[in-house]
């Protein structure tokens, strides 16, 4: 049996749904897909500077989760910019 997850606090709204390079259309670019817990901390950490227990408890999870997190929405913004990839951004 699966154990459920966690309610996580998400705070952070993006006004934007993609980056993508320039000149290149849309259809033409395979996408990349970044939840909104992978932004929630990547906002905490990166640019409102937490450190990871505190932003953990701001989302509402260990810091061991909150790392694995972040580690995965690294990972893909890297892969994006290092490919020319799209960053759709989950609303």
């Amino acid at each position: 049996m699966v154990r459920p997850r966690l309610c996580r606090r998400i705070r952070f709204h993006s006004r934007v749904s993609y980056f993508k390079p320039q000149g290149i259309p849309l259809r033409h670019l395979e996408e990349i897909n970044v939840t909104k817990e992978e932004m929630e901390a990547l906002k905490l950490k990166d640019f409102d500077g937490l450190d990871q227990t505190e932003a953990a408890r701001k989302m509402n999870t260990s810091q061991s989760t909150f790392q694995r997190i972040l580690f995965g929405s690294r990972a893909k913004i890297a892969k994006a910019l290092v490919e020319g990839k799209v960053l759709r951004i989950e609303k």
